[in-house]
Formats: structure tokens, sequence, C-alpha cells
């Protein structure tokens, strides 16, 4: 269904334009003058605007211009008595998709939006794949079957039937954006566009351009008109990748477009609307920005609306050999070579090592194997140099936690939660779920040896045996 603006000050005329347009499944918006209709054209988004050419007031050359030169690029048909034909041409040497000449039927009217709708889509879908080429990432699929990862595939096919916004957090490399993406392919929206802007990637200024757009002049630099993502993606999916590292006078811009649905391109007062759904990626705590006053608290609270938290590699052992089927052979077949045979060692290698870059860490590792090792068998002494840590990390879990002489089973017990809530850099709930307790019973546990003095202890031998 397209957004249609009719524009004829006779009422015979606009009611019949919209029965016939309605009759076709358009969406249509009726005007009886052009002033009228050019302030809504600024607030909505159209397909098409259609006009008469001679009204009283501002006439449809006029509107035009006007259109034009506020960046509003929509496809403008134009409707015409025989006398004024030399001017619908000359309005359409200013930018004009086409013009009818009146008297005329129902059928030539419905063409001529139906090209004028064609022309539009093509257009923009041109423009969106430009975006997506400058911004290509190769596409992966979710490989996975670990406990630790079925809540999170689950929880996408929930999230994919809604249309609020989704806040995904986890380590660098665990595949965020994946995450992103597969719920956007779930969602109503799959056969809309869908941008990422990396936050980190670019400086303030920039970013807001990318974000909402320039007009020609409003900046050093800017020579044309740009629209920004959110304008483009609009009926589609914008993923902001690392939004915590939007400076604080960007993050009130992008907290008004979430709560409002509306935005100025930089350098212009015209306010426009957009229906995007807002997927935000991070590796930070937010919550715990917000608290430190890092991130603001309001735009933490609109983001998170549908939390998801990707586990770590480390969390989720059981895959490794999943991802590593996949990747080794993609990239064998991407580079027409035969694929590399891990030995049970070298399997059980990459299964113990931590994995501190995830499973982007792990891409890479089958990336450099697939070529210098096609066709070979691949040994723990060629895995070891590429490894960036440990290899024993369940050696390395276990150190000093060695039962000792006159310990017993309750100090065991401290000593392993706190070195596990260590581990994972004091995140209670990641904590709780790597040691298969709940949530509640690791907090009444640390509430209670903070209260004996055992917690602090505990923490202190620790650092004196490392």
């Amino acid at each position: 269904m397209a957004c249609i603006c009719v524009i004829d000050d006779q009422a015979m005329m606009r009611d019949s334009l919209e029965a016939t347009l309605t009759a076709q499944d358009h969406k249509v918006f009726a005007y009886d003058n052009a002033q009228e209709a050019l302030t809504m054209i600024k607030q909505q988004s159209f397909d098409a605007v259609l006009t008469d050419l001679r009204m009283p007031g501002l006439d449809g050359v006029g509107m035009l211009r006007e259109m034009r030169r506020l960046g509003l690029d929509v496809p403008v048909v134009l409707m015409t008595a025989h006398a004024s034909v030399p001017t619908a041409v000359e309005a359409m040497k200013l930018g004009a998709f086409d013009y009818v000449q009146k008297p005329f039927d129902a059928q030539e009217i419905e063409i001529v939006i139906e090209r004028a709708l064609r022309d539009r889509s093509l257009v923009r879908d041109n423009e969106i794949l430009r975006r997506e080429i400058e911004d290509l990432d190769r596409q992966r699929e979710l490989v996975g079957q670990s406990p630790a990862l079925q809540p999170v595939l689950e929880k996408i096919q929930r999230v994919a039937q809604s249309s609020a916004t989704v806040l995904i957090t986890g380590e660098s490399g665990t595949g965020k954006e994946l995450i992103a993406r597969a719920i956007h392919v779930a969602s109503a929206r799959a056969n809309q566009p869908m941008l990422c802007v990396n936050c980190a990637a670019l400086s303030p200024t920039l970013l807001e351009s990318e974000l909402f757009g320039h007009e020609k002049g409003s900046f050093t630099g800017a020579d044309r008109m740009r629209k920004g993502r959110f304008e483009l993606a609009d009926g589609g999916t914008l993923l902001l990748d690392e939004v915590s590292e939007i400076a604080p006078p960007l993050q009130s811009k992008l907290l008004r477009i979430l709560q409002e649905r509306e935005f100025e391109r930089v350098g212009s007062s015209v306010t426009r609307r957009v229906d995007v759904r807002v997927i935000a990626t991070t590796n930070r705590d937010l919550r715990d920005w917000a608290a430190k006053a890092r991130f603001r608290e309001d735009l933490f609270y609109r983001l998170s609306v549908l939390p998801i938290e990707v586990p770590p590699l480390r969390e989720r052992r059981e895959d490794i050999p999943l991802l590593l089927d996949y990747f080794v052979g993609r990239i064998s077949a991407r580079e027409a070579r035969e694929r590399p045979k891990f030995t049970a060692d070298a399997l059980r290698m990459l299964q113990e090592y931590a994995w501190p870059g995830n499973v982007r860490e792990l891409e890479n590792l089958c990336e450099r194997v697939s070529v210098l090792e096609a066709g070979r068998e691949v040994a723990p002494a060629t895995i070891a140099p590429l490894l960036n840590g440990p290899i024993k990390t369940a050696s390395a879990a276990a150190e000093g936690l060695q039962y000792r002489d006159g310990q017993i089973l309750s100090d065991a017990e401290r000593t392993l939660i706190l070195h596990t809530l260590e581990r994972f850099s004091g995140h209670r709930e990641r904590t709780a779920r790597a040691l298969g307790i709940g949530l509640r019973t690791l907090g009444l546990k640390l509430k209670r040896w903070r209260e004996e003095g055992t917690f602090h202890e505990e923490r202190r031998r620790r650092a004196v045996m490392v």
C-alpha cells in the first residue's frame, strides 16, 4: 500500500481521485490547497504527489520548486489543462515525474501513479544497496546447539514479532550483529531494508550526519543534500552497533527519535517522521554507565525494552566443533581448497581454550588454517601459535581451587563462587548461570559472606596465591 498525496482546489476532482486511488489499495490524503499539503509532506512520508497545476495561491510549479528546495524527492505528477501543457513541460524540467492532461480517465491516472511508485522504489532500492555495499559485512548463519545459546535463539523468535527497541549485549566477537540480523529476517519487516551504523567508527559530527542526514551547505564539505540512515531505513530496521559510544549531545537526539519517531536533518528546521525499528548493540554494561552518568538513563531504558544477552564462546564450548565445521567448510569452498582435518587432540585444545576474542577469533583461526593447512592434518602444534592466551583453561580455572588440608566444604564453595565471579568481572547473572545456581541464591550467599567478613578475606587470600 502506497501513501499518495492528492491536491486540487475542486472538491469533485479530489473526491474522484481519492476514490480511484483508494480502489487500488492506496492510502490517500486529499487537500484543497498546496500550502497545507506542503506542510504535511514535510512531516509525513509520501510515496507520490498528484497535484493540479493551476490553483489559487501556491500553484503546482511553485510547490514543486519548494519541495526541491527542501530536498523532498517524492515523485510529483501534475494535472493540467491543454492550455497549460507548455508550463507542465517546463515543470518537468524542474523535476516533476510526469503530467496528465485533463480530461483523463481513471485508468490513465492508475498507470502514471504506478510508474511513479515503481520509479521511486527503484531509486530507493539503489540508494539502500549503495549504502549496504559501503558497510558490507559477511553474512553468517546462527550456528550452535549449546544450552547457553538456546535461550537466545528462542528469544529471537519472540522478539521478532514485536517492533519494540532491542538492546543486544555481550562481549566483543560474540555475534551481536548476527543476532540483530536474525531478528530482522524473522520479523514482519524482513522485506524492508536493514541498515547498520558503527557508532564507534565516526566522530560525533559525522555520526549525526550519518544518522539524520544533512542539507547542502550545513557544514564544511556538505556539498549536497544527503539522507541519513533513519530516513533510508524507513519501514525497516536500523542497527546501532556499539551504541554506548554515542556522544552525550547526540544521545538526546536519539532519545527523541525513539520516543517521537521524528527528527530534523543537520542544517534543516523541517521535521520528518519515520517508522524504523531500532536494534542497538554494546559490549558495555549500560546500566552501570547510566548509574555513573556516562550514558543517559532515560535513553538506556528506551533502548533496553527487549534486552538480549549473548553468551561468550567459553560458555558454549559444545558449539565449538559445529562452528569449526561451519567456518572451515565455508572458507574452503570459497577458496576452492581441500578442507583441513583436525585431530582429536587439536579439537580438545580448541575446546579448552578461553577464546577472549570469542566467535570472531575462532573464525579468524579457521580462515588462517583453511588457507595455510588446506588438505593437511591439523595437530595441536599447528594451532598453539595461533592462539592468543592460555590453552588449558580447564586447568587454569582449577588453579587455586584444589583441596587444601583442613578445608571444609563451605570454604571450597566460597572459593569456587568468588573465582567464577572474578572470571565474569563481577557479572552476577552470568556467574549464576555458569555455576548452575539461581541469581537470588548467589546474591544471598554473597550478602552472607560480606556480613561474615569472609568475602574480602577470601579475595585477599587469592590475590596472595596469584
